[in-house]
Formats: C-alpha cells, sequence, structure tokens
C-alpha cells in the first residue's frame, strides 16, 4: 500500500491566500457602510466650514462695532477738543470807523452806524510767537482783503494781498505789532467788554524791492502763506498821512488792526 502525505506549510499559505483575496474583495454590506462615513465626513466638513465663517462674520462685525463705538468715537472727541483749543485762540473782532476817526468792538455787540468796517480773524499762537491774521472783503472800503503772518521768532511779516495773489514779505516792526500775549490779552479784554479803546489810524507806506526766490527759507508759517505765490521784499517808507495820486496808480492798500489802532498799509510798485 502506497500512503499519500501533503506538506502542511504549503497548505496553509493557499488558506492564507484565499483569505487575503476574499478581504480584497468587499461584500455589499460594506460598501454602503464606505458610501455611509463618505457622506457623514462630507457633511461635517461643510458644517465646520460654514461654523469657520459664521465666527470670521462675527470677529468682522465685533471689530467694526468696536471701531465705530470706541475708537470712532474718541478720534471725534479729540478732534472736538482741539476744536475747542483753536476756537479759543481764534477771535472775531470788527472795527466801525469814519475816515476821521476810529473805534474798535468786539464784533458780537451792537456798534454805532458808520461809513465803513473792517473785520478780522485773529488767531494767536503765543507758544510759537506767531499772529495770524485774515482780513476778508470789506463791504465799503477800497482796501484789499488779506491774509497777515507776524513771526516774532524770524523777525518778519508777510503780507498775502488776496486780490492779486502775491505775497509781501518786510521786517516785523514792533512799534506797530504787538506781542502775541499782549494783543491776546488785549483781544480777550475787548470781547469782555472791560476795555474799549478810542483808536487812531496810523498810515504805512512800502515798496517793493526784490523778488523773493528761495521762500523756504523764511520760516514755517511765511512759507506756508505764500508757497506757490509770487513774493516780494517791500521797503519802508516814512510813515505819511497820504499819498499823491499819481503815486496811488500801482499801489494797493490793506486796512487792519494788531494793535490799540488801526493801520493802512499801502504797498506800491515801483
Amino acid at each position: 500500500m502506497v500512503k499519500l502525505a501533503f506538506n502542511s506549510s504549503l497548505g496553509q499559505k493557499d488558506a492564507k491566500k484565499d483569505e487575503k483575496d476574499e478581504v480584497l474583495i468587499p461584500q455589499e454590506g460594506d460598501v454602503e457602510e464606505i458610501l455611509r462615513v463618505r457622506q457623514q465626513s462630507r457633511a461635517w466638513c461643510w458644517c465646520m466650514c460654514l461654523g469657520l465663517a459664521l465666527m470670521l462674520s462675527g470677529v468682522v462685525v465685533g471689530g467694526a462695532y468696536l471701531y465705530r463705538y470706541y475708537i470712532l468715537e474718541n478720534v471725534v472727541a479729540t478732534a472736538k477738543v482741539d476744536a475747542v483749543v483753536q476756537e479759543r485762540n481764534t477771535y472775531f473782532c470788527g472795527v466801525n470807523y469814519h475816515e476821521d476817526r476810529y473805534m474798535m468792538r468786539d464784533s458780537a455787540e451792537d456798534t454805532p452806524v458808520s461809513d465803513k468796517r473792517v473785520d478780522e480773524r485773529v488767531r494767536i499762537l503765543t507758544e510759537d510767537k506767531v499772529e495770524l491774521i485774515h482780513v476778508p472783503v470789506p463791504e465799503f472800503s477800497d482796501s484789499d482783503p488779506a491774509d497777515i503772518v507776524h513771526d516774532f521768532n524770524k523777525k518778519l511779516t508777510a503780507y498775502l494781498d488776496l486780490s492779486l495773489n502775491k505775497c509781501y514779505v518786510i521786517s516785523l516792526n514792533t512799534s506797530i505789532v504787538m506781542p502775541p500775549k499782549d494783543f491776546l490779552e488785549l483781544l480777550v479784554n475787548i470781547k469782555a467788554g472791560t476795555y474799549l479803546p478810542q483808536s487812531y489810524l496810523v498810515h504805512e507806506q512800502m515798496v517793493v524791492t526784490e523778488k523773493v526766490e528761495h521762500v523756504e527759507q523764511l520760516g514755517y508759517f511765511i512759507y506756508s502763506l505764500c508757497r506757490g505765490r509770487d513774493t516780494y521784499r517791500l521797503q519802508r517808507r516814512s510813515t505819511v498821512p497820504g499819498i499823491q495820486k499819481r503815486e496811488a496808480v500801482n499801489c494797493h492798500k490793506i486796512r487792519h488792526f494788531e494793535n490799540k489802532f488801526v493801520v493802512e498799509t499801502l504797498i506800491c510798485e515801483p
């Protein structure tokens, strides 16, 4: 009799091979389970993205709210404070006068009827030692509107004739222009009604001498006034009560005040 024997290891390998083949072929129930898991994963991803979008939207809206009600309000409040400070250093005053006599009053008060009037807006920077004066278009006068800068640090005065759009620079005349602190005190007293001076008219005549090429060398305030405009130097003549008609052909006058009296500045071309 012949006995037949099989290698046990070979049988195990075949069994393992069969098991592997069976694993690689999924059943119908497994496919459905995989699809269900994938759908749940996609739904979870969409929910996560939607949640992140809502969170970002909340951050943006919250930031806008904080900016609107905190930062912006603080900026506005600071601007209001700056405006109040500037308003405290800015005065609106007027001069009612006849040709032969002048009386200075605060513009807010009732003033007697007069032939002519000069109004000014004055801003005084005491720390910078600068006086900024704006003379608007006069209603009943042949003088020109102007912006004036008195710089006590540079010891210069600049006139911007708004009708001609030209700048004129001359050395500061401290005998006519009051220092900033004194002028500020005068305006405060006039506004309060504690001081009402009887002022008189002072004439000064100036002649154009040369054109200024480097306006930036005249200081920040005069440069800000005259930048981009033709600027000329002036030479002061002796104070005169008036000028001849033949001399007044090329002259322009600016009536203003920066003292207890009114000044008529006459600027003449050569």
